[in-house]
């Protein structure tokens, strides 16, 4: 279950490495959720960043991997394609 406390510390993650991740190949933006696994929802808080495609961490640079935690909060990487505006 999602606690509120959860969800603000999540934020304040959020606000602090947005900028940053947003600079790293194929994110496209940067959010809060449910972390998932094998597409089902944990019910665990993340700081959930969308990506247009998950790619290896083998074939990306080392400055280009996206961190499994930030300070202490779940990040969990979701591919949503190519967003455009409608």
């Amino acid at each position: 279950m999602v606690q509120n406390a959860d969800m603000a510390k999540a934020a304040l993650v959020q606000a602090k490495y947005t900028d940053e991740l947003m600079k790293l190949p194929h994110v496209v933006g940067v959010g809060l959720g449910v972390a998932k696994k094998e597409g089902q929802p944990t019910g665990e808080v993340a700081l959930v960043v969308m990506v247009d495609e998950k790619v290896p961490e083998i074939l990306l640079p080392q400055e280009a991997i996206i961190p499994s935690q930030l300070d202490g909060v779940r990040v969990d990487v979701q591919p949503v394609g190519k967003l455009t505006a409608q």
